[in-house]
């Protein structure tokens, strides 16, 4: 039972999902059906959680707009989600970045792993 399960998972997860991990700053391109229309929507901040594994993993990107904080959690495996491209690598010193949801400006910056 649990191989028939295994095998219906490997065949709905992706292959080209880039190495990402917590703290990247990261731009997820999502599509969005309006109508009979499709289109592309970007959507960048901070990864400040990954959850689970295999083809139920999600991520949650947080982003500051017109100084509402915003998160957003996405299954890594949909078909909703084009492409994730990685903006910045990030240096964190936590797993789950929870904490930055109380944190504005230059605090709430997660440290670059380029600057060592």
């Amino acid at each position: 039972m649990a191989n028939i399960i295994d095998q219906i998972e490997r065949e709905n997860m992706k292959e080209s999902i880039p190495e990402f991990s917590i703290g990247d700053t990261v731009r997820v391109n999502v599509k969005i059906k309006e109508g009979d229309k499709e289109r592309i929507q970007a959507f960048e901040g901070v990864v400040i959680a990954r959850k689970n594994g295999g083809v139920r993993e999600t991520f949650t990107v947080r982003k500051i707009s017109y100084g509402v904080g915003v998160e957003k959690t996405y299954p890594i495996h949909s078909p909703k989600i084009a492409s994730i491209e990685i903006v910045r690598k990030g240096k964190p010193r936590r797993a789950k970045l929870y904490y930055v949801r109380d944190l504005t400006g230059k605090a709430a910056k997660v440290k670059s792993a380029d600057n060592k």
